[in-house]
C-alpha cells in the first residue's frame, strides 16, 4: 500500500500535542482536535477567528438541511433531493483586539504555541504568546470541552496575561449563526429570536427548509467585574467589553454555554423556555464541571482502554480511536446514528452508511450493549422511510438507504442508491449479531422481527429466478464499488440468504414460545405460510458461484474480467476516483475493498480455514484498499490465517490513519467508521475474538513488535479481561457470572480464578 505516515503530533500515551503552529496543517488539526458528545460536535477551529484555510464546523446530531436544488433529470427511483448535516451555530465566537490589532493566527506574530487534547478529561487547551506590531506581548490560554453527561452544555475558558505592558484589551464573545456550510458555500439559517442582558445572551436559529431549531445561550463569569456592551447583528448576539490588563496579573473569563437542538419543529417560546431553564441550571463552577468531566472519562477508560506495551505509536493511536468513538456515539439517543465522519466534518454529508452495522456495532456490542441496541432502534424508527424507498424501487417491504440522516435516501448517485443493498442486509445482520451477544428476546419479538420481515420482503421482490432455477440478484453493486450492474454478486446473495434464514428461524421461535405474538405478526403483516415457504426456497436455491476447490466468484463473470496488476499503478494516480475516468474503473478485476472476504469476516464461522485461505490468496492481491475500512478487514483475516507479517503491515496505519494523515484527507474530518475498524483490528484480529457463533471464541496472537497487550469486553453481561504476552494469554472474569468460552478451540470456564494458557501459533 502506497500510503506514508505524516507524523506531526507529539507521542504521548494519553495526550495529542501540537507544538508550534503550522498554518498549512490547520484544517487537519481542526479535525484531529474535534470534540463531541454525540449530541453535538465542534471542530478544533480557533474561536478567535482565522484568516487562512479553515473549516469552522459546529454540528448537531440529526440537524440537517436539504440540498438547495432538485435534480433536473429524474427517473423513477433516483433521488430528487439530497440532505446533509448542516453547519450550525458558532457558540465559541471570540474576538480579541489590542491596540487596534485583532488577533488572527494566520498572520499574527506568535511564539510558544502549544495545543493539547487530553483524552483522560476530554479537554482541549491551547496557549501561546502574541506580540503585536507595537511589541506588546500577551500570553493567551484557551480551554474548551463538551459536557459528556449534560449533553446540552459546553464550556470555554479564556485567560490573558500581559507580559510587558499595562493596557486595555477588547473582547467580543457571542453566538453566531452566520456559519457557512463549506460544501454548499452558503448559510442555511434564519434568525427567529435573540436577546441579551448584562452577562447573558441567547439566540434561536431555524434551518431554512427543514424548520429545525437550535437555542444557543451563554453566560459569562470573570475574575474581575465586566462592563459589557450588547452586540447585535444579523444572526448574531453577544457582548463586547474592555479589560485592563496589568503586567503579570491573570485575567480570566469563562463562558457557560447551553445549546438545545430540536430535530422536529417546535414552538419558539417552548424552545426558549427549555433553553433558559437549562442555562439557569448551570450553577456549578468551571472547575467543578471539569472535575465531573474527568470522572466520566476515568470511568470510561476503566473498561474501554486497550493497553499496548512496546508500541508508543499504536498505543496513542488506539486510545485516540476509542476516545473519538465514545465522543461520536455512546447510545444517548436512539434517533442518533454514526456518520462516516462523525461530527468532525462535512464530507459524506454527515450520513450514516452500512458501516454502522458491520464495522461500528461490534465496538458497542462488546462495550456498551445499550448503545448497540439504540443503533438498531434508529433503523426501526426509520422503517417507514425504508418502506417508501422500497416502493420507489418497485419492490415490497423495506429498503434501507445507502446514505441517510433522517431515514430517507440521501445519495443521488443512482448506481449506489439503487444498486447497493448492503444497508438492508446489514441491518438484518446487525439484529442477528446483537441477538448473538445480548439474547434480548423482547427486542427480537418486537422491533427486530418487524424489520426482518420487511427486509426479507424487499429482498424477495428485488431478487429473481434465473432460467436455470437459481435465485439471486441481478443488476447490483456489492461492497466492491468498482463493479457495477453485476449479476449474482456473492456478498449480496450470501447476505440475503442469511437474512431469509434468520427471519424464518426467528418466526419459528416466536411461534413456538410466544404464539400470541406470532398471531399478531401474521395479522399485522398479512404474513402467510406460502410467503415463508417462498423465502425458504429462495434461501435454499440462492446461487453462490463457487469452484470445486472452494474459490467463490465475486460475481457472475468476474473470473473473465481483464486483469490489472495493481502494483504497477503509479502512486501519483491514487486515489483513482480523482485520476481515472469513472468508466475506466469498472472494466477490470481490480477491487476497491473486500467483497467476498467481507462476508467471510461477518459470518466467519460459516467458512472453513481452507475456504478463507484460498479466497484471501486470490482476492487480496487484486485489492487496492481505496476504502479506509479495507486494510483492517484484511488484517483480521490475515491474523486468523497465520499470516502475521501481512496482518501487522495492514494494521500499520489503522490506529493512526487520521493522526498521521495517511490518506491526505484528514482535513475533511475523521474517518469515524474506520476508527471503529481499527478497534476491531486489535480485538477481532490480534485478539482472535469471534462473536458470530453460539459461544464466544478467543484465539489471540501477538505481533512480535509488542511486549504485551490487553483489553476488556462484556459478553452476556460478564466483563472479561484478556491479557496477551509473547508466550501466554491470561483471561480473567472482572465481574458478572462465570462464563464458558472457546479458547483455541477448547471449551473453558472463566470463573473466580484467572485462566492462563500458552499462546498458539
Amino acid at each position: 500500500m502506497a500510503k506514508i505516515a505524516d507524523i506531526y503530533y507529539k507521542l504521548d500515551p494519553w495526550v495529542i500535542t501540537e507544538q508550534g503552529f503550522d498554518k498549512k496543517r490547520n484544517e487537519v488539526s481542526e479535525s484531529i482536535f474535534s470534540l463531541g458528545n454525540e449530541y453535538s460536535g465542534i471542530r478544533g477551529y480557533f474561536e478567535e477567528g482565522f484568516g487562512g484555510d479553515t473549516l469552522l464546523g459546529s454540528y448537531f446530531n440529526g440537524i440537517y438541511e436539504n440540498s438547495p436544488q432538485e435534480n433536473r433529470v429524474q427517473y423513477k427511483g433516483i433521488v430528487a433531493r439530497s440532505h446533509f448535516m448542516v453547519n450550525a451555530v458558532d457558540w465559541l465566537y471570540t474576538r480579541i483586539t489590542l491596540d487596534g490589532e485583532t488577533l488572527d493566527l494566520a498572520q499574527a506574530n506568535v511564539s510558544d504555541f502549544v495545543r493539547t487534547l487530553d483524552m483522560r478529561t476530554g479537554v482541549l487547551s491551547r496557549s501561546f504568546v502574541w506580540q503585536t506590531k507595537n511589541k506588546k506581548k500577551v500570553r493567551l490560554h484557551f480551554e474548551r470541552f463538551l459536557d459528556m453527561t449534560h449533553a446540552q452544555f459546553g464550556f470555554q475558558k479564556i485567560q490573558a496575561e500581559a507580559l510587558n505592558f499595562t493596557g486595555e484589551v477588547t473582547f467580543e464573545l457571542g453566538a453566531d449563526f452566520n456559519t457557512i456550510h463549506q460544501s454548499q458555500e452558503q448559510n442555511f439559517w434564519q434568525e427567529v429570536y435573540k436577546q441579551t442582558n448584562t452577562l447573558t445572551s441567547a439566540i434561536i436559529g431555524k434551518t431554512i427548509t427543514t424548520n429545525q431549531k437550535i437555542y444557543s445561550g451563554f453566560k459569562l463569569k470573570a475574575n474581575q467585574s465586566l462592563e459589557t456592551v450588547s452586540v447585535e447583528r444579523d444572526k448574531f448576539i453577544g457582548h463586547k467589553f474592555n479589560v485592563k490588563l496589568e503586567e503579570r496579573r491573570l485575567f480570566e473569563v469563562i463562558r457557560f454555554s447551553t445549546n438545545v437542538a430540536k430535530k422536529k419543529d417546535i414552538d419558539t417560546e417552548e424552545l426558549l423556555e427549555i433553553g433558559e431553564t437549562l442555562l439557569t441550571e448551570q450553577i456549578e463552577t468551571y472547575e467543578e464541571a471539569k472535575m465531573r468531566q474527568a470522572a466520566y472519562w476515568a470511568d470510561i477508560w476503566q473498561n474501554l482502554d486497550i493497553i499496548i506495551e512496546g508500541d508508543e505509536l499504536n498505543q496513542q493511536g488506539i486510545r485516540f480511536c476509542i476516545f473519538q468513538l465514545q465522543q461520536t456515539y455512546h447510545g444517548q439517543n436512539p434517533s442518533n446514528n454514526i456518520g462516516a465522519k462523525g461530527l468532525t466534518g462535512e464530507s459524506y454529508g454527515g450520513h450514516a452508511f452500512w458501516d454502522t452495522e458491520t464495522c461500528c456495532l461490534p465496538f458497542y456490542l462488546l462495550n456498551n450493549i445499550d448503545a448497540a441496541k439504540n443503533l438498531l432502534e434508529f433503523r426501526y424508527q426509520t422503517l417507514p422511510e425504508a418502506r417508501n424507498r422500497a416502493k420507489e424501487l418497485d419492490c415490497k417491504g423495506a429498503c434501507y438507504p445507502i446514505a441517510t440522516l433522517n431515514g430517507n435516501e440521501a445519495s443521488d448517485l443512482w448506481q449506489h442508491a439503487s444498486l447497493q443493498f448492503q444497508p438492508s442486509t446489514g441491518v438484518a445482520y446487525g439484529i442477528w449479531h446483537y441477538m448473538q451477544v445480548s439474547e434480548d428476546q423482547d427486542f427480537l419479538m418486537s422491533h427486530g422481527i418487524e424489520m426482518l420481515i420487511e427486509i426479507s420482503r424487499f429482498l424477495r421482490t428485488r431478487g429473481d429466478w434465473s432460467p436455470t432455477g437459481e435465485f439471486g440478484f441481478f443488476g447490483v453493486m456489492g461492497p466492491d464499488e468498482f463493479q457495477m450492474m453485476v449479476n449474482h454478486n456473492a456478498y449480496t446473495n450470501y447476505m440475503a440468504k442469511k437474512t431469509f434464514e434468520y427471519t424464518l428461524e426467528s418466526l419459528e421461535k416466536i411461534n413456538d414460545q410466544f404464539p400470541e405474538r406470532f398471531t399478531e405478526l401474521v395479522t399485522e403483516f398479512a404474513l402467510t405460510k406460502e410467503e415463508q415457504m417462498d423465502w425458504a426456497k429462495c434461501a435454499e436455491q440462492m446461487l453462490i458461484l463457487e469452484t470445486k476447490d472452494g474459490l467463490i466468484e465475486q460475481h457472475d463473470g468476474f473470473f473473465k474480467l481483464p486483469h490489472v496488476d495493481i502494483k504497477k499503478i503509479p502512486v501519483e494516480e491514487f486515489p483513482l476516483y480523482h485520476h481515472w475516468s469513472y468508466d475506466r474503473i469498472y472494466r477490470n478485476d481490480m477491487i476497491k475493498q473486500p467483497d467476498v472476504l467481507m462476508f467471510q469476516f461477518l459470518y466467519n464461522q460459516d467458512f472453513s480455514h481452507e475456504s478463507k485461505r484460498i479466497n484471501y490468496e486470490f482476492y487480496e492481491p487484486k485489492t487496492i484498499h481505496e476504502s479506509s475500512l479495507s486494510p483492517s478487514i484484511h488484517s483480521i483475516l490475515a491474523a486468523e490465517l497465520g499470516r502475521e507479517r501481512e496482518a501487522y503491515e495492514f494494521f500499520g496505519f489503522a490506529t493512526r490513519m487520521d493522526l498521521d494523515n495517511y490518506n491526505r484527507n484528514t482535513r475533511e474530518g475523521l474517518h469515524t467508521t474506520s476508527i471503529a475498524a481499527a478497534w476491531m483490528n486489535i480485538v477481532y484480529g490480534f485478539g482472535g475474538i469471534r462473536t458470530d457463533g453460539k459461544e464466544l471464541v478467543v484465539a489471540p496472537m501477538i505481533p512480535k513488535q509488542w511486549t504485551s497487550y490487553s483489553f476488556k469486553l462484556t459478553y452476556h453481561q460478564t466483563l472479561i479481561s484478556i491479557h496477551v504476552e509473547q508466550d501466554t494469554v491470561t483471561l480473567t472474569k472482572v465481574k458478572g457470572e462465570p462464563i464458558t468460552l472457546k479458547l483455541y478451540g477448547e471449551f473453558i470456564e472463566i470463573a473466580s480464578e484467572p485462566v492462563i494458557k500458552t499462546i498458539h501459533l
